[in-house]
């Protein structure tokens, strides 16, 4: 069963002094946006970047009246560079923070600079597992399924780390 009230997602992710950017991250995004639940952080090994350090990642589930454009480009992107955040060709390179926007409610969009939901949320266990702690009857607009059914369904290698902690 799907989640009736929508459900706003965020992604956290770090590879750059990471224990200290998550936490940062989180407490910046809590003084523009009411924070319902936060993840556990997990600890994965980069996507598509051999060679590159791990990342922790971890998902926020968030009640904003914001849209989407005004949450990731003038929230997201401003803590982004609150954090040092530099933009390069390479999407894969070390970051200090990466915020994403994975869900916002039921919608789909499929415009150059956004995308929901976002399109790795039921390839990668770095997404579906976070959002499946913070949101497990939220749906994929696309799929329709639920959260906990994605990360069921789908293998997960992620490691928890209880040593890092969002708020």
């Amino acid at each position: 069963m799907c989640a009736e009230r929508p459900v706003v997602l965020i992604g956290l992710g770090s590879n750059i002094d990471a224990e200290s950017n998550l936490p940062r991250a989180a407490k910046m995004l809590a003084e523009s946006l009411e924070v319902i639940a936060a993840s556990p952080v997990f600890e994965s090994a980069p996507v598509e970047a051999p060679g590159t350090p791990e990342f922790l990642n971890a998902v926020i589930r968030v009640e904003t009246a914001l849209g989407p454009r005004s949450l990731k480009f003038g929230v997201l992107r401003a803590v982004e560079r609150r954090l040092g955040r530099v933009r390069i060709a390479d999407r894969n390179a070390p970051r200090t923070i990466d915020l994403d926007l994975v869900l916002h409610g039921d919608r789909v969009a499929s415009d150059c600079d956004l995308i929901l939901p976002d399109p790795d949320l039921d390839r990668f266990a770095h997404l579906y597992v976070p959002a499946a702690a913070v949101a497990p009857e939220a749906c994929h607009p696309r799929t329709g399924e639920t959260m906990r059914e994605i990360a069921d369904r789908l293998r997960s290698d992620l490691r928890v780390r209880d040593d890092v902690r969002l708020g």
